[in-house]
């Protein structure tokens, strides 16, 4: 559960920092691929720790796993909203070069 509570959102802001200082570096290249790489494996790494939140939020059924079925449900959807801001700051790499003014 606290990959994905925790490390989730980190990893999108770390994709966030790495991907603007890499911009300068990327557009004297006239290449992507790094910007491309680092999108990717953050992307992995949400999803990564997504899919163990979301295993742990299906296996708590008993009596008494109410509060850490909430905590896992909690996390699972903080994955899924970081999946998303990971995918969408992906999305301008593809389209947009990095080397506008």
């Amino acid at each position: 559960m606290w990959p994905a509570l925790i490390g989730a959102p980190l990893a999108a802001l770390a994709q966030q920092s790495i991907l603007l200082a890499l911009v300068t570096p990327s557009c004297s290249r006239q290449s992507t691929s790094t910007l491309h790489a680092v999108s990717a494996l953050a992307l992995l790494l949400v999803l990564a720790a997504t899919a163990a939140a979301i295993a742990e939020w299906q296996r708590r059924h008993g009596p008494g796993d109410g509060r850490r079925r909430l905590l896992a449900a909690v996390a699972a959807w903080t994955g899924a909203l970081s999946a998303l801001a990971s995918l969408a700051m992906w999305m301008p790499v593809w389209v947009l070069s990095p080397c506008i003014n």
